[in-house]
């Protein structure tokens, strides 16, 4: 069993930046406002178009319970990520691997980021397709183009929470603009939209309205607000955390609302466009060429285009920060951002271009709706823990979900569940009647993934009613406020490694690590390497000038240590590499301590003058200190 491993704040770098302690009750809210409001981005993103416009063109406004069902579902279930994140001050992603054994965190972790890679596959089709009817960029670029919205992303991240909140909150109304003005375009009988709000559920309508599910109700949002709230300065008292709790309930109901009325307008707007005159829309790019014609607009077709671009790049930046929090919460491992933007980028371009150049335009449309499937198949895996651990009165103490809280929320979970088993089934009855190269194969790996699927779904659900023992496997988590004021034990360093370099840089690295040799027993250890061939043929025996001026150069540095009472050793090593000989060295000699000095080479320099350093620490088990010239 590991030891106590402590717990990294939710978005370290923007962690409890945004005050509260406004007086006036508009200003107070106002502070609040934000999260809700990034979160409700994932709710109207390229995938909720793709569902919405197929089931209005197919079923006219016959869906549209669906969303008004999945908005209530989401509002529920946001609030409750949002409780979570004020009141233990976790993110659902530590939770999860606070509470469950490794393994189960693992699973859970993977599915999220399948889920992940499937939004942001949504987002990169979404823009290449706008991208294409703003401008007629093939498809294809348009796709591989999205690739460098990393940049915007980074650029953003660096301005701040306010920023990023105002940049989304911006787009989100460039979009619901445009389609209030397409709206009045369409003109819909509203008689008949109103009836729309009454459940009909059959065979047919079953895979788009699961796939509007899992478009609207997002599981990586859930681990997304869980977050985003604790970018608030919330207090530790009871007291403050209910009124967090309650600003964070009317963000959630009045962004996540607005985020219904831009859907709903999708779909009205395919229902009374396409459905009434008995076209099926299979593409984005068709339904944005059919409104101006259709609609006697010429802007029509532009203002759907302005609206989608926005839609995509507004879910890419939140999309980027839900992976900074799954990975970081359940593998407590940090990434930095280029990084993990170019890994979940990667993985949404891949299929899209493949999709793209193998089954055309109308294949993105068909990607785009199995996206927001798998979405919604994945929501159960998020929905479950939050519902237990915001029903857990020893995490959440007085805000434990009340009764009717739990009800509610069990049943949200329930039609979640039977919604997807039905999908499941009807899919697997299909495929059983067809005939298609390597069937057996096929069908055999689909059904151990199930399986395995299933009972990841049954161990979770029934985790509380474990026994204590057997329910984690995995270290405590300590916060890091309590990690800090624990008292810590005092570090003696009796063995002091010193690679040097023979440059300026080497005196800043003996200051620090003489200043650290407290102990009387303490001795640096002065390592230089020589590299030259001359050195690496003979050895010691060399005696070149460049290997006499090296033992003179270590004996005046020794010299100088010694007088002023330290104990010293001087070393040479012969090595064509450098960082070979110090990690050979460093595993011999096994110090409490290595100090080296750095140049401070960035990017290109970097690559040019070596990595010695980042070599070094990642293939030694000891301390290392990395000095600077401070100028």
């Amino acid at each position: 069993m590991e030891s106590e491993t402590t717990v990294n704040q939710s978005l370290p770098e923007i962690h409890g930046s945004v005050g509260i302690a406004q007086q006036s009750l508009w200003k107070r809210l106002f502070a609040f406002s934000g999260p809700a409001y990034l979160v409700s981005v994932g709710y109207m993103d390229p995938g909720n178009w793709a569902t919405d416009l197929e089931g209005g063109a197919k079923f006219g406004y016959q869906l549209l319970w669906v969303l008004v069902l999945s908005n209530l579902m989401a509002i529920l279930l946001q609030t409750l990520s949002a409780r979570l994140g004020i009141v233990s001050q976790r993110d659902l992603a530590q939770a999860c691997r606070e509470t469950y054994p490794r393994p189960i965190s693992w699973m859970l972790w993977i599915l999220c980021e399948i889920a992940i890679a499937a939004c942001d596959l949504a987002e990169v089709l979404g823009a290449a397709i706008a991208l294409n009817l703003l401008f007629h960029l093939p498809l294809l670029a348009g796709v591989l183009l999205t690739a460098f919205d990393t940049l915007l992303v980074l650029w953003f991240t660096h301005l701040g929470i306010r920023v990023i909140e105002s940049v989304v909150l911006s787009l989100v109304l460039v979009i619901a603009s445009c389609f209030l003005v397409e709206i009045w375009w369409a003109q819909p009988v509203f008689g008949q939209v109103l009836r729309g709000v009454i459940p009909v559920l059959d065979s047919r309508n079953l895979y788009i309205a699961i796939g509007i599910l899992g478009a609207t109700v997002m599981p990586h949002n859930l681990y997304l607000h869980s977050a985003l709230v604790q970018t608030r300065r919330i207090g530790a008292s009871d007291q403050e955390k209910q009124t967090a709790c309650r600003f964070n309930l009317i963000d959630s109901s009045i962004a996540l609302n607005g985020a219904l009325l831009v859907n709903a307008a999708i779909l009205v707007l395919a229902g009374s466009v396409f459905f009434r005159r008995g076209i099926e829309v299979t593409e984005i790019q068709q339904a944005q060429v059919l409104l101006a014609p259709l609609l006697g607009a010429g802007a029509a077709g532009i203002v759907f285009a302005i609206a989608l671009l926005c839609s995509g790049q507004s879910s890419t930046l939140t999309g980027t920060l839900a992976g900074q929090i799954v990975m970081e919460g359940f593998l407590n491992f940090r990434m930095s951002l280029p990084l993990r933007r170019l890994l979940t980028r990667s993985a949404a371009i891949l299929p899209a271009a493949v999709t793209v150049y193998l089954a055309g335009d109308k294949g993105t449309f068909q990607l785009l709706i199995l996206s927001q499937v798998i979405l919604s198949l994945q929501l159960p895996f998020a929905v479950v823990p939050l519902i237990h651990f915001t029903s857990d009165r020893q995490r959440m103490g007085q805000f434990v979900n009340a009764r009717w809280v739990q009800v509610l929320s069990w049943c949200t979970a329930l039609v979640i569940i039977v919604l997807n088993i039905w999908l499941t089934y009807d899919v697997l009855t299909d495929w059983l009647t067809i005939t298609f190269p390597y069937r057996s194969l096929v069908l055999s790996i689909v059904f151990a993934v199930l399986a395995a699927v299933a009972a990841l779904l049954i161990w979770i659900t029934l985790q509380p009613l474990f026994p204590a023992g057997a329910r984690t496997l995995s270290p405590p988590l300590v916060p890091l406020p309590q990690a800090i004021v624990k008292p810590l034990p005092e570090v003696t360093y009796h063995k002091i490694l010193i690679p040097l370099d023979h440059t300026y840089i080497d005196r800043f690295a003996v200051r620090y690590a003489a200043a650290l040799a407290k102990d009387p027993q303490a001795t640096l250890y002065l390592l230089h390497v020589e590299q030259d061939v001359t050195s690496q043929i003979y050895g010691p025996l060399a005696s070149t000038a460049e290997v006499a001026a090296g033992q003179a150069y270590l004996q005046e540095i020794a010299s100088e240590l010694a007088e002023q009472g330290f104990g010293v050793e001087t070393v040479v090593r012969y090595n064509r590499k450098a960082t070979d000989a110090i990690i050979r060295y460093a595993q011999e000699l096994n110090p409490d301590l290595i100090v080296m000095g750095a140049h401070g080479h960035k990017g290109l320099k970097d690559i040019i003058f070596g990595t010695t350093i980042n070599a070094v620490r990642h293939r030694v088990n000891m301390p290392l200190m990395i000095v600077r010239d401070r100028g």
